[in-house]
């Protein structure tokens, strides 16, 4: 029996590979819906990456689909892939252990029940958990104060001045979101941070990094830099520092994405979009920066990320062998024989796109079952 744990799209993925080669699984989901992570996403999210590389395996997106797929249009893909490939996954298995047992098989624990397999294919998402630090004196503060989860739309914000901490993908598109619906947003950014654009010269970036991926490293990084340079420029007068490496290098040796700009750039170049330096403090009426300087602020926007989580479900004896200090797998399978029967997908972050990326796993993870 194979198990496949998390219903997005990952372990969809997975389930119409199954699927379409006529093998057998079973796929739990901790939620009563597939895909709710992206349901629950803010409002104006869309893909960065363009149609025609972000389906899943055997059903490509609607012809009708814009060229960046919005957060509703996945969702209703989903639930159409599971249409189609007849993948009915156990709603409301909130996986809590999954260890070995003592003749070699998977056990797999959810608050409900207790299911054993020969494979157990772990695809519960790359951002799972949100990450939200503490600063001294935020319990004190009288404005809102809420993590970027819990973000829907700035319509509340109107005329309001609104701190988004962290600049990501996330904590960039919603400040140009507050911005949008009328609030005097203000953005902290306490370390460098690489920013491309999503478009260059009218043209979507992402099939470039697809080729560019079939040549060597040196190559795609001297590419990365030179597009960066001429599309994004200097932006050390806005308050913006760029790290010592060019954004390729950054997801291939970091993990890490950078920034893709949808606009917030020219609302910072514009005046609309402030940025500050990093919190040192919350104050009762707003925050204290780094550089000392104290702003008042109705709401602050926590946006600093998310956090696998995976380390909660392994016995200790076993995430010291499967994760790496990030808490990410190490690879997508093990050769190791007390650890076969275990596979990852879906927590890597490719120059190409991580849709894209969970097709290729896969069709690696259907082959290496068919072995």
């Amino acid at each position: 029996m194979t198990l496949i744990i998390g219903a997005g799209p990952a372990g969809l993925a997975m389930a119409g590979q199954m699927r379409h080669a006529g093998l057998p699984f079973t796929l739990l989901e901790q939620s009563d819906a597939v895909g709710h992570s992206w349901r629950n996403h803010y409002d104006r999210l869309h893909l960065h990456t363009v149609r025609q590389y972000s389906a899943l395996p055997h059903l490509p997106l609607p012809d009708d689909y814009p060229v960046y797929v919005s957060r509703q249009q996945l969702v209703d893909y989903l639930e159409l892939y599971c249409q189609q490939f007849d993948i009915r996954p156990e709603f409301n298995q909130s996986v809590r252990r999954i260890s070995r047992t003592a003749d070699g098989a998977w056990l797999v624990e959810t608050a409900i029940d207790r299911f054993m397999a020969d494979r157990v294919v772990v695809a519960t998402g790359y951002n799972r958990v949100p990450f939200q630090p503490t600063w001294p004196g935020q319990e004190t503060y009288s404005g809102t104060l809420m993590h970027s989860r819990d973000y829907r739309n700035g319509a509340a914000f109107g005329g309001k001045n609104v701190l988004v901490i962290g600049m990501g993908n996330t904590g960039a598109e919603l400040a140009l979101d507050l911005y949008e619906h009328g609030a005097n947003p203000f953005l902290s950014v306490r370390s460098p941070v690489n920013i491309v654009k999503r478009d260059v010269f009218g043209k979507p970036a992402q099939p470039t990094a697809i080729f560019l991926n079939k040549f060597p490293n040196w190559f795609y990084d001297l590419m990365a830099g030179l597009s960066q340079r001429i599309s994004v420029g200097d932006l050390s007068p806005y308050g913006l520092r760029k790290p010592p490496y060019p954004p390729s290098y950054q997801i291939r040796e970091l993990g890490k994405i950078p920034v893709i700009d949808l606009g917030t750039l020219d609302q910072i170049k514009a005046g609309n979009i402030h940025v500050v330096p990093g919190v040192e403090r919350f104050t009762e009426r707003g925050v204290r920066l780094t550089n000392g300087e104290d702003l008042a602020v109705e709401a602050v926007v926590v946006s600093t990320g998310y956090r696998p989580g995976l380390g909660a479900l392994f016995p200790e004896a076993l995430q010291e062998q499967i994760l790496n200090e990030k808490g990410y797998p190490k690879a997508l399978w093990f050769a190791k024989p007390d650890l076969q029967g275990l596979y990852f997908i879906g927590f890597s972050t490719p120059l190409t796109g991580i849709l894209y990326n969970i097709g290729k796993e896969s069709e690696k993870l259907i082959r290496q079952f068919r072995s």
